[in-house]
Parts: C-alpha cells; sequence; structure tokens
C-alpha cells in the first residue's frame, strides 16, 4: 500500500519546507534541497528531522 497522493500533496520537509519526493521502493520521503531521507513505516511517514537519514 502507497501513501494517498492528498497526503503527499500537503508533506513538506519539517526542516526547510521543501518539496519531498515519495519513494516507494524505499519506503521513504527524500528531500532533495537538505539531503535527508524520512522513513515510512507501516504507511506512516516519521517526520523528525532527528530520525531522517543523510541521503
Amino acid at each position: 500500500m502507497s501513501l494517498a497522493p492528498q497526503l503527499l500533496a500537503i508533506l513538506v520537509c519539517p526542516k526547510c519546507k521543501g518539496e519531498l519526493e515519495y519513494r516507494e521502493s524505499e519506503a521513504s520521503l527524500v528531500c532533495r534541497h537538505c539531503a535527508l531521507r524520512y522513513p515510512v513505516r507501516e504507511d506512516i511517514p516519521i517526520m523528525l528531522v532527528d530520525e531522517a537519514s543523510p541521503l
């Protein structure tokens, strides 16, 4: 199951407020500006900077 398009349309990077790219195969949301990857666990995006990993 993937994230709802309505949810993806409103999510932004919590650090820079930039756009996020959803990578379903990696189960993550990527901010290219901050070079951070936010995990998606059980279809729930974990939008905490402390939980993000570098690209």
